[in-house]
């Protein structure tokens, strides 16, 4: 497949996955909405891998990357369900835009890898400012939105974790394999939490039926793996652009699909964050950069 069109697919299916994992919460628990994505998923990838003949286990440390790879799922994913009953679809997307910030700072502690410079440590303030101004606007149309807020940073916190803990294995893996191994290892833990929240699986509309397959087979399975594609490919400045693009669609899509709307200070917020990753991502058309002699 073009790296282009992988790209493109990319930023569409993370585009869309905020409001499709509103719609799959239906009228039932968040829980079940989850389990019955994770599980879809995990079931057609082994099934892929039984046909195909591929093996899981095949190499030492395989065992680690699909460890780490899997806190993207659980607890990650039940938190981001729970966080999507307080707010609107295209300000998960726009507050998760902040993971390269976490990235970051957890590169420095776990790696020992510091990137921020100046000009990073400043575009962290103006991120950090913009988020206020966000929680500061939800803050004073609905109190839960607060619970909403912080649930979805700290999914950024246990997604840019795995991220980090996977960068430092040197075990290879090849992408449907990771986004498989994870999805196996994650599993137990979605089983014993759907089982303590005691969700029942109720017969869900056929909207929310139709997002859980979208997001098992889209966004779990083919979005990941193409990412891992890209990610392989490309330079990480280019990927790192998905960050700045799928907020814009998640925005988009939340409006035109879902009748959400942001206040205005909401969307002061949202752009701070924007301006904070355009500074961050050293994106500034405007930069001169020395020439090679």
């Amino acid at each position: 497949m073009p790296v282009l069109i992988a790209y493109i697919l990319v930023v569409l299916i993370w585009g869309t996955t905020p409001l499709a994992i509103v719609w799959s919460n239906g009228s039932g628990h968040f829980m079940a909405a989850v389990l019955s994505r994770m599980l879809l998923a995990l079931v057609v990838a082994l099934v892929i891998n039984a046909l195909l003949g591929r093996r899981l286990f095949d190499r030492p440390g395989a065992v680690w990357v699909y460890l780490f790879a899997s806190l993207g799922i659980f607890p990650n994913m039940p938190l981001v369900y729970y966080s999507a009953q307080f707010i609107p679809s295209g300000l998960i997307a726009v507050i998760f835009a902040l993971s390269p910030f976490v990235t970051g700072v957890l590169s420095a502690f776990i790696l020992k890898d510091n990137p921020f410079n100046r000009q990073r440590l400043c575009a962290l303030v103006l991120a950090v400012l913009g988020l206020g101004v966000i929680f500061r606007s939800q803050l004073a149309l609905d109190e839960g939105a607060a619970i909403g807020i912080a649930g979805i940073l700290g999914s950024c916190v246990l997604f840019s974790t795995s991220s980090v803990l996977l960068k430092a294995q040197r075990t290879s893996v090849d992408a449907f394999n990771q986004t498989t191994g994870s999805l196996l290892f994650a599993m137990p833990g979605l089983l014993a939490f759907w089982w303590l929240a005691d969700a029942p699986m109720p017969a869900l509309p056929t909207q929310a039926v139709a997002a859980i397959v979208y997001l098992a087979l889209c966004g779990s399975l083919l979005g990941f793996t193409l990412f891992f594609f890209v990610l392989s490919r490309l330079s990480p400045s280019v990927v790192s652009l998905i960050t700045l693009i799928t907020p814009i669609l998640a925005l988009s899509s939340g409006a035109l699909l879902a009748g959400e709307r942001l206040s205005t200070e909401a969307l002061i917020g949202t752009a701070l964050v924007f301006c904070a990753l355009v500074l961050y991502l050293d994106l500034l058309p405007f930069r001169r950069h020395p020439k090679h002699r």
